[in-house]
């Protein structure tokens, strides 16, 4: 396209931001906040995004890295990454009062693990070493489980029966080099089983899908997101490999570069499952101040999954006579900001 001749725009990617694992933990910690009081305890982060994570910080969420951060007896909450047993167990050896925010989705995939293990296979983790959600999975049968981080570390896999052999994977990859890893490993290993259904979640799905769409049109692609955030991650390669000149990824409409613009006309925008929708709001605006006020969405799905809250939560809310919170159709919670 010659940016000369075309239009300023944007095309705004749907679906985006919040899935429905996110929007239930972040509620999850909100509705603890409001019915225990600060403070509440987080291990690790809630979800993947700084905003999110200095927000619920300043209504006094605490957020520590390990149950032994914890004081004895304390309420902690659960990421939405999920935890290994060994993290349940130490929870429970210092009388901590759990909250288990884990996505369901992800709660899925270790009970894969355990059903597999249990039937002494040998377990492909495809997943990036250190993120939370690996380690978690990966806890569950550590004796059965090995992790493939890309399909260059196909050839080093070493398992005990080739007829034994499952794959399962990172809810939050790429779709694509998941796929590639899954080929090269039925290529050395033929048997190989598939998990019961996919275990790449919808949105990370949904939102790399509309990436693509809209990314052939696009000059210049802003995804909005944390640098710890897998799926917003991939989404700056998915939008790189699907065609975009160029694609960076942001914490915050702030951290936009005016160069970016220079001979764009095209802008496409979308935001990681873990990123509330006042940041993608932001980003508009400063769009708009640059001359980029007409916005076009580019819809490939519509999303009404809906995950109750925890059950510790609801048992608690339940008994004072409150009605549970539910997340919001869409993942369109608007994060409740306190003044600053």
């Amino acid at each position: 396209m010659n940016p000369s001749t075309s239009a300023k725009r944007v095309l705004l990617a749907a679906p985006r931001g919040y899935c429905a694992g996110v929007d239930r933990a972040v509620i999850a910690v909100e509705k603890a906040l409001d019915h225990y009081g600060a403070p509440v305890y987080v291990r690790k982060e809630i979800v993947h995004n700084k905003y999110v994570v200095e927000t619920l910080s300043r209504r006094g969420a605490v957020f520590v890295d390990e149950t032994d951060e914890v004081p004895e007896g304390a309420r902690v909450v659960f990421s939405a990454h999920g935890v290994s047993p060994a993290v349940h167990a130490a929870a429970a050896a210092r009388s901590l009062q759990t909250i288990d925010a884990t996505c369901p989705l992800v709660t899925k995939v270790h009970k894969e693990a355990v059903r597999f293990a249990r039937d002494d296979f040998d377990i492909l983790l495809i997943g990036h070493e250190g993120h939370e959600e690996v380690e978690g999975t990966m806890g569950e049968a550590p004796d059965h489980v090995q992790l493939v981080n890309s399909p260059d570390e196909v050839d080093d896999v070493v398992v005990r029966d080739p007829d034994k052999v499952v794959w399962l994977s990172q809810t939050t990859l790429s779709v694509d080099e998941t796929m590639e890893t899954v080929r090269r490993l039925r290529e050395r290993f033929p048997s190989l089983q598939d998990p019961p259904s996919d275990d790449i979640c919808y949105a990370t799905q949904n939102r790399q899908v509309a990436v693509k769409k809209l990314a052939p049109s696009c000059d210049l692609v802003i995804v909005v997101g944390s640098a710890n955030s897998s799926n917003s991650v991939r989404l700056v390669e998915v939008a790189l490999d699907a065609g975009a000149r160029a694609s960076y990824r942001v914490d915050q409409a702030s951290e936009i570069d005016p160069a970016w613009f220079d001979g764009v006309s095209t802008v496409g925008l979308t935001s990681g499952a873990s990123v509330p929708e006042i940041l993608v709001r932001d980003v508009l605006d400063l769009l708009a101040r640059h001359g980029y006020a007409d916005v076009e969405e580019v819809r490939t799905a519509t999303e009404d999954l809906m995950f109750s809250l925890p059950r510790e939560l609801r048992a608690d809310l339940k008994a004072a006579g409150q009605a549970p919170a539910r997340p919001q159709r869409g993942g369109r919670h608007a994060l409740t900001v306190d003044p600053a």
